[in-house]
Parts: C-alpha cells; sequence; structure tokens
C-alpha cells in the first residue's frame, strides 16, 4: 500500500492488468455457457463492478460475437431513496444512490440457434439378454466402463445416450468385473432389485454373521455351496462372499464396511 502511494503509475498498471483479467474471464465464463441458452431465451448480465469494460464493453461484446439483441433496460419509477444510472446499455446502481453495495445489470435476448446436443456412440460391449442371462429379470443394455460391466436398463437406455455428454458421477448398477471367463459380482448387484432369485446361491444369516460380514471379516459357512454367494439377513440381501469351504473371501467394498466393534 505504502509503494502505491510513493508510485502511481504503478497503482494504474495494476488496475489496467486486474481490470484486463476480469474482463476476458468474464467473456470466458458467458461464451462457455452460451450454448446452453436457447434462441429467444434471455441472459441476465449483471456484475458487482462499475468499470465500463467489464460492463457496458461486455455487453457489447456478447451481442456481436455470440449473437444477441440489447434489451433496453426497464423504466424504474421514481424514488428520491434509489436512484438508478442508466449507462449505454444497462443500468448502474451506485452506493450511496441505493442501498446496499451496488452493481451493474444488463439484459439480452440470444438471436443465435443453440447448437444440437452431441449425440454420443454408443459404447461396444455386449447387450441385452444374451449377455445378463439369468442375471436380472429386466432386458438391460451393457457397457463396459472400466474393468466393470455396468447394466442400464434398456427403458432408460435412450435417456442415458441423451444425458451422458453431461458425465454424469453414477447410472445403472454395476455387475461385476470380468475375470477370465468368471464374472465377479459387485455389491451394487447384490442391492439391485431386479436381481434374480435363482442368478447366486443364497444363504440366510443370523444377525451376529450379518454384522461380521458388515464389518468385513472373515467367515466360515459350512452349510453353503462354493462358489459366489449372495448372503441375506431377515430375507433383505447384504452382499456377496466367495465361498472356498474353510473360508469365505469377502467381497464387500472396505470403504462400505461398518466400524464398530462386534
Amino acid at each position: 500500500e505504502g509503494m502505491f502511494r510513493k508510485d502511481p503509475e504503478a497503482v494504474a498498471a495494476w488496475s489496467e492488468e486486474n481490470v484486463a483479467l476480469s474482463e476476458a474471464r468474464q467473456k470466458r465464463i458467458v461464451a462457455d455457457v452460451w450454448p446452453a441458452l436457447a434462441e429467444g431465451g434471455i441472459l441476465v448480465y449483471s456484475t458487482c463492478t462499475f468499470n465500463r469494460r467489464e460492463n457496458d464493453g461486455n455487453v457489447g461484446w456478447i451481442a456481436g460475437q455470440l449473437g444477441a439483441e440489447i434489451l433496453p433496460p426497464p423504466q424504474v419509477p421514481g424514488n428520491p431513496s434509489f436512484r438508478v444510472l442508466p449507462t449505454q446499455y444497462g443500468s448502474l446502481l451506485l452506493p450511496g444512490l441505493v442501498p446496499g453495495e451496488g452493481q451493474f445489470a444488463a439484459a439480452l435476448r440470444k438471436t443465435v440457434p443453440a447448437p444440437p446436443v452431441p449425440r454420443m456412440p454408443r459404447p461396444a460391449g455386449p447387450r441385452t439378454e444374451t449377455a445378463l442371462a439369468g442375471l436380472l429379470d429386466l432386458p438391460c443394455t451393457v457397457r463396459q466402463q472400466g474393468t466393470v460391466q455396468v447394466a442400464m436398463p434398456e427403458t432408460l437406455a435412450r435417456d442415458w445416450e441423451t444425458v451422458r455428454s453431461l458425465r454424469p458421477l453414477s447410472a445403472g448398477v454395476a455387475l461385476g468385473e470380468k475375470k477370465g471367463d468368471v464374472l465377479v459380482p459387485s455389491a451394487d448387484l447384490a442391492l439391485c432389485t431386479a436381481l434374480s432369485r435363482d442368478a447366486y446361491p443364497r444363504c440366510a444369516v443370523g444377525r451376529e454373521t450379518a454384522l461380521r460380514f458388515l464389518h468385513r471379516d472373515t467367515l466360515v459357512l459350512e452349510d453353503a455351496p462354493k462358489g459366489f454367494v449372495l448372503l441375506e439377513f431377515d430375507g433383505v440381501p447384504l452382499g456377496f462372499v466367495k465361498n472356498l469351504g474353510n473360508r469365505c473371501n469377502n467381497l464387500l467394498p472396505p470403504g462400505r464396511r461398518i466400524r464398530m466393534d462386534i
């Protein structure tokens, strides 16, 4: 601060640089969201600055470069305690003339068509009932997501193709990871309501064994068949184990285990 008081040129250079950075950043923000606005839609451009380059300058840039009609500011009824100043393209609310810290606002109507939503190609991989024979009780599309096979109901497949360009965090149900010719079932598959009753052997367990499974302990299931087994407690599926006979590999993901002492 002391340096700025002694060197007005440094202050001017610093201010000019920051204005240029903000002006460019605001243009990038509007350009990024512009395709989401439909033709004829209205964008309200508002800032908390009083700099012409960031306000009227950027409004003129949006109209000329992105394609928009600048709408005239609305008439504000006279009010001695609330004075709005008209600018070239919008309205300016200055502290002292209006309550609060003030702002700039302008409105534009888009005059160019919005670009079509890109159609993402269908992922390669197995499809529908043949790939899921005996697993799910409804027809699904299967896609490969990394090393995991994920099923999407056929009734939602078209919607998925529409929204997948938005990169949703999760969609469909993970069936499992293919290791050679064996599908290691996913913990999500165990909780899927469409999982066929006959897809995997089921083993009813008591409360103590259920808690030990959820604690991710090693279990011994003497009466269960070898291979992948779905554990149930009180008729509710819990998850999968791989029964080796003398012990079981607990397939519950580590991040889902309960922390309480058993």
